[in-house]
């Protein structure tokens, strides 16, 4: 055997016995307009390559991001330069840049949250309201075992928004929905205090709202039973922004 192929079959011999493989992430815009995906690595994760891109209405881009790994995806709407620096309309992360460098999403925001398993193990994912809506998106999972059930927001809660929580747009339209927790800042909506357990912070009325339109996704804090779902074998993830 050549020298270069013993290298080569050792460096996978590590690679399997590391357990380590990665997971392609399929990001689609079919949206009527441009949105501009964010990517953040959760604690103790490795950033993925891009942490932000453009992505025009009807494009498609790919990132591998290595396992284990957890993070979560989101788009900004109504991004440009105009000021001097970008920023986005709804969903901004605040770097200033496209790329959003170890920030999250400022609320509100439709978030796609991952915990990736190491050697092909168990996925855990869901789409969360818990930090508002900016626009519909979905989960499918593409290959994988274990049922690997698709998750999706396919509502438009905005449209259903009350005008308390509710974020205009120049036009006067509304343009993303915030969480009650972080429009009223009281303890009964953000699962706080004598109301931070399961048992004493049920659904509200304005978790109603989001869990109406979207019933897979988390509506508030406790919203687990419904709202997270999982995938062994290594599965890729296809990202639809307004499925």
């Amino acid at each position: 055997m050549e020298i270069g192929a013993i290298i080569y079959a050792f460096v996978l011999a590590i690679l399997f016995f590391s357990g380590a493989h990665a997971a392609t992430f399929t990001f689609t815009n079919n949206c009527p307009y441009t949105v501009w995906p964010g990517l953040l690595s959760g604690s103790g994760s490795a950033p993925p390559a891009s942490t932000g891109f453009e992505l025009a209405s009807k494009a498609t881009s790919t990132q591998n991001i290595p396992a284990p790994w957890s993070g979560r995806f989101w788009a900004r709407t109504g991004c440009s330069n105009a000021s001097g620096k970008f920023t986005c309309a709804t969903a901004d992360c605040g770097s200033g840049q496209i790329t959003c460098n170890g920030a999250g999403a400022i609320p509100p925001a439709s978030l796609v949250e991952f915990t990736l398993a190491a050697n092909a193990g168990q996925d855990f994912y869901d789409v969360s309201l818990v930090d508002g809506f900016n626009l519909p998106l979905s989960i499918t999972p593409q290959g994988g075992a274990g049922g690997c059930p698709s998750s999706s927001c396919p509502g438009n809660v905005n449209s259903v928004c009350p005008p308390e929580l509710a974020v205009k747009g120049p036009d006067g339209g509304v343009i993303a929905c915030k969480s009650a927790c972080l429009a009223l800042n009281q303890p009964q909506y953000c699962c706080t205090g004598a109301y931070g357990t399961p048992q004493t912070c049920p659904p509200t009325n304005y978790s109603k709202i989001f869990k109406g339109q979207c019933p897979q996704a988390y509506s508030y804090a406790y919203d687990d039973k419904s709202s997270t779902f999982t995938c062994t074998g290594g599965a890729n993830y296809l990202i639809t922004f307004c499925p």
